[in-house]
């Protein structure tokens, strides 16, 4: 879902006032969360020194992080909500750290407290764009498409040309039967983008919804020679072997 937007973290850290703790360099911050990210493993463990030598509230960050790559997903909720209530830093630094929370949350099927994470980043970042994807992720499995819908409408009156809000509201306007407003978001996704996965997936589904079979096939086929190893592969490649089940 999100996808750990190390600039904006660093530069608010850097630029963050004196406290108690000591304020972490852009330059260890970052390297720390990249660690922890690319290889969690590394990355706890850079982080526990890190903190044992005064890193204080970035290293703790960094542990959190680590523990989602880990796969120890409501330690790393649970932290990250914790140093966001705690924190002393910028609002927009403590929004994302309750995202990441999110994010661990929803990877630990804990769909109401990923939502009421987001909720929290999103009285701390009122209409960031960002906050609102992740939300509309969380609602959309939740099965929640009609609130997802209006999260994504929002966002899109902000960022009109945001293709993953256009693919992902055509999937939710799909599940809600409003299929010529699905057509219509996901087309204007693939000219914004013709290679994006998701939206080649959803067009394929509303392809043979239509009858469409050869367009969907088409689709589905794109999708996998874009990204072969992925869940939207995946979920391509098991449409068409449902589509070319013959019923006897």
């Amino acid at each position: 879902m999100r996808r750990f937007r190390l600039a904006a973290i660093l530069a608010l850290a850097a630029a963050a006032p004196g406290h108690a703790q000591p304020i972490a360099s852009a330059d260890e911050y970052k390297t720390c969360l990249i660690l922890a990210k690319t290889k969690p493993e590394s990355g706890w463990e850079e982080a526990l020194a890190w903190q044992s030598l005064g890193g204080g509230e970035a290293a703790r960050h960094c542990a959190a992080v680590a523990l989602i790559g880990l796969g120890k997903y409501g330690e790393a909720a649970t932290r990250l909500e914790t140093l966001a209530n705690e924190s002393v830093r910028e609002d927009a630094v403590r929004a994302e750290m309750l995202a990441q929370a999110a994010q661990a949350w929803l990877l630990l099927g804990k769909l109401p407290r990923a939502d009421a994470a987001l909720r929290s980043a999103e009285r701390l970042q009122p209409g960031s764009p960002e906050l609102m994807l992740d939300r509309a992720v969380v609602l959309a499995q939740a099965k929640n498409y009609r609130e997802a819908s209006d999260v994504l409408s929002r966002l899109l009156l902000a960022q009109p040309n945001r293709v993953e809000a256009l693919a992902l509201r055509a999937s939710a306007l799909r599940y809600l039967d409003d299929m010529l407003g699905a057509l219509d978001d996901v087309e204007k996704a693939l000219k914004l983008d013709p290679d994006y996965p998701d939206a080649l997936l959803e067009r394929g589904i509303l392809r043979r919804l239509k009858g469409e079979d050869a367009g969907a096939r088409e689709d589905w086929l794109r999708a996998i020679r874009v990204l072969p190893d992925s869940p939207v592969a995946d979920t391509a490649r098991l449409n068409l072997e449902r589509m070319d089940v013959k019923v006897k």
